[in-house]
């Protein structure tokens, strides 16, 4: 059992393969974090200390005792209003306007199996893979109860969090704040890692020192958001991707989120994971419960390639679901950058055709096929096909493109609306609004309410019915704005779990159909979403260059079996940069690969170069898709991007870098390898030379001078 309880000393521990998580129940009834880290025996009360310390509150029954207070104790869950001057995991407002809670030990269970929760996607495991621990803490004037799960999969290196709040008394309550998660260290001096970002620059890698006082970052824009990834890292100064240890937070949801670091008075780091308090006033009346989003805990004390492995398994293994999870993904044209709104049914047909003939499995056809849906400003709402502009049904273009072996998807936005729509016309009440003030647009067009069931439900049959035309094989669901006009406390919230509502059903109707998520490329980028889609276009932004940058961070807590990348036409069109179609194809094989591009404008050279790229591909998707995944470089700070994917059994690798930087005379750049066996030796399938595992890890491979810029190169490695 991956859960223990000591009963003389109110101990809980948590063993995973490599990591130990203990908690303690106190004499008052608090539930005190003891220690996270390196798997150990024995128990870590011994590291609590109590002294009076100038203006930290004493609880009352604790008496006179000026030494103990939950101002300088690690907690499990710690609440505002208790004499803890840091910051709260949950703030509870009651019907008298106080806010207060203080949360002392009820009871717990100890069960195999891991714990779910409705309404929200969570990591799921098989009875024999995980245990659930449940901690029961219970406010007992107010009567509020707050449940504390904790899901173990000791064979990952995961422990997951999450909480349900419950108002067992008399009054309404109003939740303030409430959190999945919380992380109190007594000692260290730490960096925290975040990934920041805009639209079409998204997860950026930064990494800061926690300095005294509070850092804090987030979304309130009701998506996880292009400017901050729901995941943060706590690492040690000196954390390498090999060494050091390092601990990771990833929260399970795609809205409003607030990650918070914190070093107090007394040198002790706290973190917080949960939901953005802004826009977030949720009420619970008597006998009502409210499910915090999961978190998703890992501890790697062997450097940061460690921990992403831990979260691209937990990831794929217990967060995706579907047959594409493990299976072949189609190498896709999509029809956006190769004709925008500019197309009809014939030029859907040729692209198929082109598709065919150049090895590629699938052909979509993105925004523009509804309503009078020309521009941008029309018709999001209007779920019908314009059988005027294609020439003819969408059964009747499912049936030309199949015709040449290649499969079809399909483009859609349920969650908006133009107001140059006939839904909009018929229902301007469905749009979310603020009574008497005029809407906030973005992109030309309002956000559909989808926390009213009524409006989910008229979405959903309208896009089944689109559906169910004919061999549709993939879906790519975009949400291209921000949210605005927040008329509610529980709207934020509610809106989530009605997209979370919608994908379900979708993904139980349709078991077959693969869906890519999307929101202006990867502002909803974010575990909750990959729990119905299991790839995200990973960014609007399709430079090989930008990309580099783009996909390392993102590989950091995701796999890249989950990253949309495509090759894209050049002058690329979101930065003008020109690089040749070889460096374009290295940088999107490191994903979901295809491509963003009008065959029919590519020379004799260049389309015999793409067949042999889409082979290529194919030659080494499995490694690609299930390899281990190391970052070789940091593109950021490095002349050069570089990665490389391991298989399991450490006899096959293959190496891919793109040079950044471009100068006269330049030294040989000597590429250091990771994730090979050290006592066994690697051919180089192409050049025919053999090297020592261990050489290639320690000293690195040489790398001439580039003969044009940002050039890329790929190496096959394989036992000899």
């Amino acid at each position: 059992m991956a859960v223990l309880y000591h009963s003389d000393k109110h101990i809980f521990t948590l063993h995973t393969r490599n990591s130990t998580y203990q908690m303690m129940v106190d004499s008052y009834g608090s539930l005190l974090h003891l220690y996270y880290g390196a798997r150990s025996s024995g128990f870590m009360d011994y590291l609590l200390t109590y002294e009076d310390v100038g203006f930290s509150g004493n609880p009352y029954v604790a008496g006179m005792d000026r030494t103990y207070s939950l101002d300088t104790l690690p907690q499990e869950y710690p609440t505002l209003g208790t004499g803890d001057y840091r910051s709260y995991a949950l703030n509870v407002e009651h019907a008298d306007g106080s806010q207060c809670c203080h949360l002392t030990f009820s009871h717990y269970e100890i069960r195999k199996g891991k714990y779910q929760l409705q309404g929200l996607p969570s990591v799921y495991a098989a009875a024999e893979e995980a245990d659930t621990l449940e901690i029961v803490l219970e406010d007992v004037v107010s009567r509020v109860e707050v449940r504390l799960l904790y899901g173990v999969l000791e064979e990952i290196d995961v422990i997951t969090r999450s909480v349900i709040i419950r108002n067992m008394g008399d009054d309404k309550i109003t939740l303030k704040k409430a959190s999945g998660a919380c992380l109190d260290f007594l000692s260290g001096d730490y960096e925290i890692l975040g990934f920041y970002g805009r639209h079409a620059m998204e997860r950026n890698l930064e990494r800061r020192k926690v300095v005294h006082g509070l850092t804090s970052f987030g979304s309130r824009r009701g998506a996880s958001s292009h400017q901050h990834n729901p995941a943060m890292i706590l690492a040690d100064q000196d954390t390498t991707e090999d060494s050091g240890i390092c601990y990771g937070m990833l929260f399970v949801y795609s809205g409003n989120f607030l990650c918070e670091a914190e070093k107090d008075q007394r040198d002790q780091t706290r973190l917080i994971m949960g939901l953005n308090t802004d826009w977030f006033s949720y009420p619970l009346g008597v006998g009502e419960e409210f499910r915090v989003p999961e978190v998703i805990l890992s501890y790697s004390g062997e450097g940061l390639s460690k921990l992403s492995h831990n979260y691209h398994t937990c990831i794929l293994e217990h967060v995706c679901r579907g047959r594409y999870v493990r299976e072949t993904r189609p190498v896709l044209l999509n029809s956006w950058e190769a004709a925008y709104f500019k197309f009809n049914g014939e030029t859907i047909v040729n692209l198929a055709r082109e598709a065919a003939e150049l090895g590629m499995d699938m052909v979509v056809m993105d925004d523009g096929w509804f309503g009078k849906r020309d521009h941008d400003d029309s018709s999001l709402g209007d779920w019908q096909v314009n059988e005027k502009k294609l020439g003819c049904t969408l059964a009747e273009l499912i049936e030309k493109v199949n015709s040449f072996g290649v499969k079809f998807g399909i483009w859609v936005e349920p969650e908006m609306v133009n107001e140059d729509s006939d839904l909009y016309r018929e229902h301007p009440d469905w749009a979310i609004t603020i009574e008497k003030r005029s809407p906030v647009r973005s992109r030309n067009q309002l956000l559909l309410d989808f926390s009213r069931k009524e409006v989910r439900e008229h979405l959903f049959e309208q896009v089944c019915a689109v559906l169910d035309q004919g061999k549709i094989e993939y879906l790519k669901w975009d949400m291209n704005r921000s949210m605005t006009d927040v008329y509610d406390g529980r709207l934020t919230y509610d809106y989530v779990l009605g997209v979370y509502e919608f994908l379900e059903k979708l993904t139980v109707k349709y078991p077959n159909l693969l869906i890519e998520g999307c929101c202006g490329g990867g502002g909803r980028f974010d575990a909750g979403m990959l729990y119905y889609t299991p790839q995200i276009w990973c960014s609007d932004n399709t430079d090989a260059v930008n990309r580099t940058r783009i996909q390392y961070g993102t590989s950091f807590f995701y796999p890249i079996s989950a990253v949309g990348s495509h090759v894209s036409a050049v002058p690329n069109h979101q930065t003008g940069r020109v690089t040749s179609l070889h460096t374009r194809g290295i940088v999107a094989m490191a994903g979901t690969f295809g491509y963003e591009l009008n065959p029919a404008r590519l020379s004799k050279e260049e389309r015999q170069a793409v067949k042999e790229q889409i082979q290529e591909y194919k030659k080494h998707e499995a490694i690609i898709r299930q390899g281990r995944y190391y970052r070789l470089s940091n593109p950021f700070s490095e002349s050069f991007s570089g990665w490389m994917f391991v298989s399991e059994d450490q006899k096959e690798a293959l190496v891919q870098v793109v040079r950044l930087s471009l100068e006269g005379n330049m030294a040989p750049l000597y590429v250091k390898l990771r994730g090979l066996n050290p006592e066994r030796i690697y051919m180089d399938e192409a050049a025919g030379r053999t090297y020592p595992g261990a050489a290639l890890m320690e000293c690195g491979i040489p790398l001439l001078s580039p003969n044009e810029e940002y050039e890329a190169c790929q190496m096959v490695l394989k036992e000899v």
